[in-house]
């Protein structure tokens, strides 16, 4: 299953519902274009490699049949493109810049990591592409896609490994 996120800010969650849901700040960009900290979206198809939750939100995990892990109030993400472990999890304090994966505005008591620049990383082609939970009226992402917490729990309930989110141009 692709599930299509579109500029226009709708996404398909393929049962034949159309929801909100927010992309980056700068809109969408060619995945070849995209860069660390340009607020875009990289256009393309990208899997859902894993769940991360946080365990005092969903003491039993989310329901989903995608790969789960819980998160720790000393995770993060390195965001730091000259660091060895450039997009991908680490440990707080890093020594090199990470997003804090434990946040207190909710925004990633739910993540969907999303297979961009992955495999391997590239130093700048951008990290921490996420499906993540939408803040209250849906602001622009830093190159995220997200969606409120029905929707979201509603699209990983019905996903398997394999499937992806689609962001696309209307």
């Amino acid at each position: 299953m692709i599930l299509q996120a579109r500029s226009d800010g709708t996404i398909d969650l393929g049962d034949g519902r159309t929801v909100r849901c927010a992309l980056g700040k700068a809109g969408v960009v060619a995945a070849a274009d995209k860069r660390e900290g340009d607020n875009r979206s990289p256009l393309g198809t990208w899997a859902i490699r894993q769940v991360l939750y946080r365990p005092d939100v969903y003491p039993d995990g989310p329901r989903t049949a995608l790969p789960t892990a819980p998160i720790a109030p000393d995770d993060g993400w390195c965001d730091a493109p000259g660091d060895p472990s450039y997009n991908r999890p680490v440990k707080l304090p890093y020594p090199a810049s990470a997003e804090r994966m434990w946040r207190d505005d909710a925004v990633y008591d739910l993540v969907g990591i999303l297979a961009h620049n992955d495999d391997p990383p590239v130093p700048g082609m951008g990290s921490a592409i996420f499906l993540h939970l939408a803040r209250d009226g849906y602001p622009g992402t830093e190159g995220c896609v997200a969606l409120a917490r029905d929707d979201i729990e509603a699209l990983l309930a019905k996903a398997a490994p394999g499937d992806a989110i689609g962001i696309s141009e209307v």
